[in-house]
């Protein structure tokens, strides 16, 4: 499947802010917030997202036809990575220790920011290396049966 290529940028952007506020307040259920945000995106797919949807619905219309399309594999798999850090985040957060919470915030919302600032996902670069490693030493009928991002041709 194709999305916006504008889409993902407008997400990380909200992320961006979202876990700006947590790591000024320390705020371990606004971060859970946002994991279940980085869950559904993981899942249903980033055009499903809460953030996809407002994107979606409330800026895509008035912004006119997007400029280019992109597969959304690779943002889907960030949006587990992100969800990886939050989770731990939270457990950080919430039963300690604090610095767990703190730096498992920072590495998310430095990725956020790169996407948002500078359409530089860092999730999406690590799920082409992979996908790359995959295809040199995995046989391609395992890649298709275990992964869940996969899309078959045609």
């Amino acid at each position: 499947m194709e999305i916006d290529v504008r889409g993902p940028r407008f997400g990380a952007s909200l992320t961006t802010v979202v876990l700006a506020v947590v790591l000024i307040t320390g705020s371990g259920w606004l971060l859970a917030v946002q994991a279940a945000v980085f869950a559904v995106g993981a899942v249903a797919g980033v055009q499903n997202s809460p953030y996809g949807w407002v994107f979606r619905t409330l800026v895509r219309p008035r912004l006119g036809p997007p400029p280019g399309t992109e597969d959304a594999a690779p943002p889907r798999f960030a949006q587990a990575v992100g969800f990886g850090f939050s989770v731990i985040g939270v457990i950080g957060y919430l039963v300690g220790p604090q610095w767990l919470g703190l730096a498992a915030t920072a590495c998310a919302l430095a990725a956020a920011f790169l996407n948002a600032a500078f359409a530089y996902c860092l999730g999406c670069e690590v799920y082409l290396l992979l996908k790359r490693a995959a295809a040199r030493w995995v046989p391609p009928q395992v890649v298709r049966r275990i992964s869940p991002w996969h899309r078959s041709p045609g």
